[in-house]
């Protein structure tokens, strides 16, 4: 696991943040219009719940992209763990991403697997020996209430019920933290609150999970630490509901 030995720049989990942005900018286009994040400063403790709140465009979505280095900053530093993303070497990035678990507004599940195979295929990228496997993804499905749905296609099943094999699939490789752009913005909201309840038992299982979010009932509802993101800027870090109107 990334942080398991102390150094000069690298600190034990235990010992420091598990995530740390030291203002941090984002110019997409290299202008100033297009500053996406301005001098973002913040830290995230290991087994933390965090939400990540704001309009569309506000800077939100680029903050989880920043941390899947999925994009590069333009200035200052990311911390993962006590690791320096910028020192990543290119064939390390994907050694890095396995620390993670990623679930999107959209699903992104493989249409043509069941269940039990786009859950299994996060473990067959990481070589996983195979007969670890089952073990794996049958203590992941019963984790989210799908057990009895191993050999449905994802067609055959409701957004809520996709979302939940997004979410076994995120968690299968027993991430260190859990990203989740936007988790109930295709469901309804009874759905929203079921996986709103995993993505919580998660968190007390000891897993650090971050949620960018627009679902203010849902924000005010379970009074986590709430960072507010408005036009790039960081304009406010707390724990209680949505500021934004």
């Amino acid at each position: 696991m990334l942080g398991s030995k102390s150094t000069k720049k690298q600190q034990p989990l235990s010992d420091g943040p598990v995530i740390q942005f030291d203002h941090v900018n984002k110019i997409y286009d290299g202008t100033t219009e297009d500053h996406a994040l301005v001098d973002a400063s913040f830290s995230i403790n290991k087994g933390e719940f965090v939400f990540i709140v704001g309009p569309s465009g506000s800077g939100k979505s680029t903050i989880i992209r920043l941390i899947q280095k999925e994009i590069q900053p333009s200035s200052g530093n990311i911390f993962v763990a006590g690791r320096d993303l910028s020192k990543l070497k290119n064939n390390q990035v994907s050694l890095y991403r396995r620390s993670l678990g990623i679930v999107f507004q959209d699903f992104r599940l493989l249409p043509d697997r069941n269940v039990y195979e786009n859950v299994a295929f996060a473990q067959q990228v990481i070589e996983t020996p195979k007969s670890r496997i089952p073990k794996e993804v049958s203590k992941m499905l019963t984790l989210v209430g799908l057990s009895n749905k191993f050999r449905s296609l994802p067609t055959e099943m409701s957004g809520g019920e996709q979302q939940r094999v997004a979410l076994a699939r995120a968690l299968v490789n027993n991430p260190m933290i859990l990203l989740a752009d936007e988790p109930t913005g295709n469901l309804d909201p009874q759905n929203s609150w079921d996986i709103m309840n995993l993505l919580d038992e998660v968190n007390k299982r000891g897993t650090t999970v971050v949620v960018v979010t627009h679902n203010s009932e849902i924000v005010d509802r379970m009074q986590k630490r709430v960072i507010s993101v408005l036009d790039g800027h960081i304009i406010e870090d707390k724990k209680g509901g949505y500021v934004l109107g």
